[in-house]
């Protein structure tokens, strides 16, 4: 099957990134780091802008801004990944099928990623709330601020959420 995927050069992405069988890999200290790591490598080869992010114990979210003129955000997933896996201790990879053997890959990620275009900036707004509210959501934390994986004090610091800011929008879910 071909996996076809809106591209738009230049534009502004959020992804949903999960781990295979939403394995807790992030819910340790050395896995976030590595994490940090591959994402400083790719992004020293392939440069894109993270706007917004947040990690949780089995996925992650986040809005990129590609370069201009430059659509290719699967190659960085791909890389981002790769790296990740290369480095990553074996107590942390679940056993291989043959399927994956066959195709020379890990079990450490979920083979796709879902990925939305930003459309416009009430859109990036909304993308943003998600990801910051995200931890919450789950149960990880009470506010979005005593979530220490997240660019959500990165948005206090610059005026977008009042540090206090802890109301779920109405419209949370993203469709």
């Amino acid at each position: 099957m071909e996996f076809r995927r809106f591209r738009l050069a230049g534009a502004t992405y959020f992804f949903t990134v999960v781990t295979f069988e939403r394995r807790p890999l992030f819910a340790h200290a050395d896995n976030v780091a590595l994490l940090r790591q591959a994402f400083k490598t790719v992004k020293a080869r392939h440069p894109f802008v993270i706007d917004a992010l947040v990690l949780l114990p089995d996925h992650l979210h986040c809005l990129w801004t590609l370069p201009e003129g430059d659509d290719d955000f699967s190659s960085r997933w791909m890389s981002i990944k790769r790296e990740f896996t290369r480095h990553c201790a074996p107590q942390y990879k679940a056993p291989i099928s043959p399927a994956r053997r066959a195709k020379r890959e890990q079990a450490v990620w979920q083979r796709r990623f879902w990925e939305h275009c930003i459309r416009d900036e009430a859109d990036f707004q909304r993308h943003c709330d998600y990801i910051h509210w995200n931890p919450v959501k789950h149960g990880y934390a009470t506010t979005p601020e005593a979530w220490p994986y997240s660019t959500f004090q990165r948005f206090v610091e610059r005026g977008v959420y009042p540090p206090d800011w802890c109301g779920a929008p109405d419209d949370m879910e993203l469709g």
